[in-house]
């Protein structure tokens, strides 16, 4: 039935047009003068990654729901339809899907609670994040077109080297590889 599999990582996050800080360096002493923005617009950006492969799926959104985390399931499960995802999920309320069809080449598997620091898929968020600190964007649609630029220059490669810690790879490996 699948050609092949593959092992994901999803998460989500906001972006928004309030300014990002971040340190710099700076004379011993002086604080470093940047420009800020307040602002509570913002949007939502999903993401699954592999750590094995380095293949990955986005999609932007207004905000988070049940019903948008099933649509962008349905949107991933047709990228490589033939491949069944192992998708490694967060326990956030709106990630139930008790009652839910899911796609056929689709299965989830929750970290435990409280747990991010286990979810590689935070790796890519703090990379993005750190590109677009200490700017100033005038319009979500700019903001939304730098975050698009960003992900579309990431290669495989580097989707692995931000993703795959040591214990993914070996249990990855320990399972499928023997």
């Amino acid at each position: 039935m699948f050609d092949s599999f593959n092992l994901y990582f999803q998460d989500e996050t906001r972006l928004g047009l309030i300014t990002k800080q971040k340190k710099v360096l700076s004379i011993k002493g002086n604080h470093p003068i940047g420009k800020y923005k307040h602002s509570y617009k913002y949007f939502w950006l999903w993401g699954s990654f592999s750590p094995i492969t380095g293949d990955s799926h986005y999609i932007l959104s207004q905000g988070v729901c049940k019903d948008m985390f099933i649509e962008y399931l349905k949107d991933f499960s047709k990228q490589n339809p033939k491949e069944l995802k192992i998708i490694i999920i967060d326990n956030a309320g709106f990630h139930s899907t008790k009652g839910i069809k899911l796609p056929s080449n689709i299965v989830l598997l929750s970290i435990p609670p409280y747990s991010p620091e286990l979810n590689p898929a935070e790796r890519i968020w703090q990379e993005i994040k750190s590109k677009v600190a200490m700017k100033i964007y005038d319009t979500l649609d700019v903001l939304e077109n730098k975050v698009i630029d960003i992900i579309n220059s990431f290669t495989n490669d580097e989707i692995v080297s931000l993703t795959n810690y040591s214990y993914i790879q070996n249990t990855y490996n320990g399972i499928f590889n023997e």
